[in-house]
Order: structure tokens, then sequence, then C-alpha cells
């Protein structure tokens, strides 16, 4: 075994590395670009060496700087984690070259299974049945046309370099192929550096089940049992678990046997997945990829099985043989993952950037957190959304569930808004007990998953801590000069309104009075009263007898001020409005409406559609723009001419920016 490793990676994966390379008497070595340098991977690693900008492209993409990095700090190995290089032959290469271990498969495993395209044919070739579609080599957008005319529509263009959800767009109409191929392409070459597409059947009613394979380099391989990753949205995954449930054993047993076809076809010597396709309407299984590398569910086989999958990455790569066979290896219980990301489930989940101000991970029997953020952390635009895992574990599949959503309620991320809510809601929907498919979703939430408005006592709460803050000493607050009100509590008249906009989007005036020795919170027709003390962050209240504490936090967005809640009634963000400026919009509203296209989010421009003087049409592209590793299109919302262009390809944008100033025509 090698005494030193090198991570090149990044956040929790780089985080969950260490933490067993550390178990293992390991020297770890954490990788960092101007954005990460004071990371929580950096910190949780014994050493650490710079390696370049903050776009990924110039520093955790590059394999030349990853290899120096290894050179430099003694590094006898590299383990890339998942994404970024884990799957390139030229990391494979550059460490060879340098005399260092690679910790993974072997770069021809690599480099097969590497295309969808030739990943089929080798399917195909060992009896694994594969979904109807087009994998050849000719990519012209006549041949690709006429390929999804035979296919039949809806059909799935998908990028033959691809993973992860990114580059993977449905196809419902001939008419709409040309703009969606354009779209998966540019997403392709962005994401993966290749723009080759696939095309595959539409199933109605698919689940997405995998298995995971180990091998070793001695020519053993065996299966660790399947997980289930069918509820997505966009095609990437947001909640997993192990084993999959609903299947018969003999569809189990189909799914190890042709995983293990398929990885022996290659000779597999690592940890990898084989992932499938399973048609519920017909009970067809098909196979759709393998990802040779580790997998951001693995914790749910690790938490049924018993093995530490990074431990035998590294004991594989250090030429060990497993220390099991298939007949030894027996799963338990019940496992399930959600993925907690920095995005606005109240804005279409648009991402996330800011400073995490507070982070405090559950904890309890059956919770694992693997997070990359903690208190201070930043969370930027160069980098994928995901921030941490959280797992449960449990006897059955009910409880897992139930002590994931708790998990997630007790989760404090507070500075940037997550999915907390949404994952937790996924978890308690009725639907979850039923066959999943990758329509878990839309079904569960068929207009679209929304923040409940919040009229509640959060929402008096999170106005209470507000008042008290401005009645804090030294803060310049005009209370302060009330003289024997404020320092005998007489009950005077004098209240403050504090405008607060929920998740929902939903604005709610309250008033906040002091009565006697309590606070009122006035919401409309409720009344709310409370014993209550903020002391820093620390809102202490007492209500009907019961005494409670909560985090109360809040930032600055620009201008705009935000309101953070955690604690007994989980976690609560508002937007604080201020009254002036409210009315001051109020006035002027509708003088601007619809005539500026602006970003939704920090990103880059990658597209412009059109140019001053140009004439569009309500929902025509005008500008397309990468953020967290997707492509976004920016729609005009209405009929107009352009007058302004504010952006060109290449521009970083923050988000609000505008990009575009419409003159919106006018009807008489």
């Amino acid at each position: 075994m090698f005494d030193t490793l090198l991570i090149a990676n990044r956040g929790e994966i780089a985080c969950r590395i260490a933490r067993t390379a550390r178990r293992l008497g390991l020297r770890s070595v954490a990788v960092y670009s101007d954005a990460d340098r004071d990371a929580r991977h950096v910190a949780e690693c014994d050493a650490a060496r710079h390696i370049g900008p903050p776009e990924a492209a110039r520093s955790y993409l590059d394999a030349a700087a990853i290899v120096a990095a290894a050179k430099a700090s003694g590094a006898q190995a590299v383990h890339p984690g998942y994404g970024f290089l884990s799957e390139s032959p030229a990391l494979i290469e550059a460490c060879e070259a340098a005399g260092i271990v690679f910790v993974g498969p072997s770069r021809d495993a690599i480099r097969r299974m590497g295309s969808k395209i030739e990943s089929k044919r080798i399917a195909v070739e060992h009896g694994v049945p594969v979904v109807p579609g087009y994998h050849g080599d000719e990519q012209t957008p006549a041949v690709l046309a006429e390929a999804a005319a035979r296919i039949g529509y809806p059909v799935l263009i998908k990028a033959s370099a691809g993973g992860g959800g990114k580059g993977m767009r449905v196809v419902r109409t001939p008419a709409d192929f040309d703009s969606v191929l354009d779209t998966v392409r540019r997403e392709a070459k962005a994401s993966f550096g290749d723009d080759r597409v696939l095309l595959e059947r539409y199933l109605a009613e698919p689940r997405h089940l995998e298995v995971q394979l180990l091998g070793d380099k001695h020519g053993h391989l065996v299966h660790l049992f399947e997980r289930e990753c069918s509820i997505q949205r966009n095609h990437q995954k947001v909640i997993e678990e192990a084993p999959a449930a609903n299947l018969s054993e003999a569809q189990r047993d189909a799914l190890y046997r042709h995983a293990l076809a398929v990885g022996r076809a290659i000779a597999y010597d690592s940890t990898g997945t084989v992932e499938f396709i399973h048609d519920a309407a017909s009970g067809d299984t098909f196979f759709l990829e393998m990802n040779t590398r580790l997998q951001v569910e693995h914790p749910v086989t690790e938490a049924t099985v018993g093995v530490d999958l990074v431990e035998w990455q590294l004991r594989v790569a250090a030429g060990e043989p497993l220390a099991f066979g298939q007949e030894q290896l027996s799963r338990s219980g019940w496992a399930i993952e959600a993925r907690v990301c920095a995005e606005d489930p109240g804005a279409g989940f648009a991402p996330e950037i800011g400073a995490v101000v507070a982070c405090a991970e559950p904890a309890g029997e059956g919770v694992r957190v693997d997070s990359g953020v903690r208190t201070g952390s930043l969370v930027t635009p160069y980098y994928d959304s995901m921030l941490a895992k959280v797992i449960a574990s449990a006897p059955t599949r009910s409880l897992a569930a139930r002590r994931l959503a708790g998990a997630l309620g007790r989760y404090e991320l507070l500075g940037v808004r997550s999915n907390l809510a949404f994952l937790a809601d996924l978890l308690r929907a009725p639907a979850f007990e039923a066959t999943l498919t990758t329509h878990y979703i839309e079904r569960s939430f068929p207009g679209g998953w929304r923040p409940a408005a919040d009229a509640g006592e959060a929402l008096a709460l999170a106005a209470l801590g507000c008042a008290l803050a401005a009645h804090a000493p030294g803060n310049g607050s005009p209370w302060h000069g009330l003289g024997a009100w404020r320092v005998l509590g007489a009950a005077a008249p004098a209240s403050m309104p504090v405008l607060l906009e929920d998740a929902a989007r939903t604005l709610h005036t309250a008033r906040v009075l002091r009565d006697g020795a309590l606070w009122r919170v006035e919401l409309g027709a409720r009344r709310l009263a409370f014993g209550a003390r903020l002391d820093g962050e620390s809102l202490q209240v007492e209500r009907e007898g019961r005494q409670e504490q909560h985090r109360f936090v809040r930032t600055r967005e620009g201008q705009a001020e935000r309101v953070w809640l955690h604690g007994p009634l989980g976690t609560h963000v508002f937007a604080r409005i201020d009254r002036t400026a409210h009315a001051l919009a109020g006035t002027a509203a509708g003088a601007a409406a619809g005539n500026a296209l602006r970003a939704p989010m920090p990103g880059l421009v990658t597209a412009v559609s059109t140019s001053v003087g140009a004439r569009v049409r309500a929902g025509g592209t005008l500008v397309m723009m990468e953020a967290m590793k997707m492509m976004h299109t920016l729609a005009a919302s209405a009929d107009g001419t352009v007058t302004e262009l504010h952006c060109r390809v290449g521009d970083s944008v923050r988000g609000g920016d505008v990009l575009v100033t419409i003159e919106l025509e006018t009807t008489t």
C-alpha cells in the first residue's frame, strides 16, 4: 500500500475519500483552485496543493496540474473521486508517465465504457439487451433526424460521453429536433469536451436501476447488489436507495447477470456501476451505460452490504486481491440517500451562490452525512450545486425514509437556499410506497413542487427577530428614543411593521408590539404572543408553556436582506422588504415589466441569438448560458424589438443582470 494519496477532486467526495485514507493510515493531499482556498476539503486533508484559477477547465480538469501537484507532494497515488477527471484516459496516461498509481480501472475499460455508443455495442455482443435507438458514428443532423423518425417520437438525445444527467433532452416532435440537438451538443461540449450524441426510444414508465461491481487486478469480479435511482429531476438523480423496491428475484438475478457480463467483457478491475433502465409497464430491462468510477450514491451500498468501497478501491489499486467472493457477500436492511443542493426550489430550482453562514449537520441512529461545506464555506458558480448527501439506514424502507426526512428537517444550512424541504416532501409523499418511476416527482407534485406560503409561527418569529434586532442597544434604532416605553416596557401603542416575503413569494405584513412582559405579533387577524430574547443569533422564545431556541440569522444579497430561522419549526428563509422601496416599486409597476431579459443566476454566456434591432417573438431563444455545469435557455417573454444588448459570448454575469432590453409591441 502506498503511504501518500492525492485526492484530485473537491467538495464532499474529497472529504469522504480523506476520511477512509485517514482510517487506513494514509497521508492525504488535497488540491484546490483559487475559489477553494478555504474549502472544507482542504482543511480535512493533511496537505494541500494549489492547481489553478476557479474555472474547472483550468484547475480540476487540468491533468498536467494534477500530476504536477502529486509529484510535488510526494504522492504515490491519485484518487479522482467522481466527475472531473475520474474517467479521463489523459489523467491515467499522465499518472503512468510519472510513475503514479491511478486509483481506478484500466485505461482500456474507461475508454470502452466512456463512449455510450461503444458500450452499447459491447453489451449487445455479450447478450445484454439495450434500448432500441441509434448508436452510429455518423453524426450529421440529417442522419440523426432520420434515425429519430425511425425510432419514433418521443425520442431521447444523449451525449455519448455524458453522465450526471447532463447532455440529455427529450424531443417530442420532429419540429423541435434540430434545436434540441443543438442544445445537447453545446451542453455536451461544455461539460465533456465531446459533442457526439446517441438516440434512444423514450420509455413511458422507466425505472433507473444499477448494480455495483467491484473487481481486482487478479481476475476476480463480484457484484454488491442493486440500487434504485428513479427519483430524478431533469434526468439528474435526487434520491437513491438500496435495495430497489418491488422487484422479483428473477428480475434481480437478471440485473446481476447482465452487469457481470458487461464487467467481464472489459476485464473490469475496480469499483464501477452498470446502469439499467427498467420499463415498469412491460417489465423489460435494458443496459444503459457503465460508470467506470465511484458513484455519488455509493453510501447506500456501503450501509446495506457493510463494505467500504473507497477502501477497496485503494486496496485494489495497490494490487491486493479481493478478500471475499460472491458467496461471502450479503446485505441487510435499507438505506436511502438525498442529495442536498444549493438551489432555490421556489424559483424553479435556480442555483444559489453565497456564503454558508451557519451549518450544523444532523446526527442520530442510522444517519450519515457526507458534506463538503461548513460554516463560512463559499458556494461559487464554478462547480456543481451539490453541497452534501444525507443517508439514513434502518431495518425497513419506511423507517429509513422517516429517519431521512427527520434528518433533513434538522439540518441547519443557512446563508444559501437549499432543497432540504423539497427532499423531505419527496420522502413523505404517499406515492413513495408505490413502485417508483422517473415520473415520480411530476406525479407527486402535478403543478410542480412549491414551498408552502407561511402565515404561521415561523413568519411571526422571523418578524419578532427583526424587531428585537432593531430594538437591541447600540444599533441607532429610533426605538431607543422611546424613553420610559423602552425602559419600563409600558403597554404603549408603539409598534414596528415588518414586511417579509416567504419562500412561495407571498408577501406578508407583520406588526410587532410590546405588551408588558410579552411581545405580540399581528399577522392580519392572527395574534401571537411570545416571551422572547435575542442573544446574538440565538432567538429564545416562550409560548403557551413551552420554551424553544431558534437560530436567527440575517444576511445581505446586494440591497436585499434575507432572514433565516432554524429550529423546531425546521428551516425558513424570508426576504426582508424595505417598505419605502416597495411602495416606490408599486407606483412604477408595469412601466418596465417584461422588457428586460435578466440572468436568473450567476453564470457564463455561451450563445447570443439576437442583435440590436432584431424583432423577437415570445418564447424565442435570445441567450444561452452555462451555470453550475448545466445549460440554460433564456427566451423572450413577449413580442418586441431588441433595443440594447448587454452581453456577449464569454461574459460572466451575475444573477439579476440585464442581458437584453426589448421594446415591447403594444396593441391598440
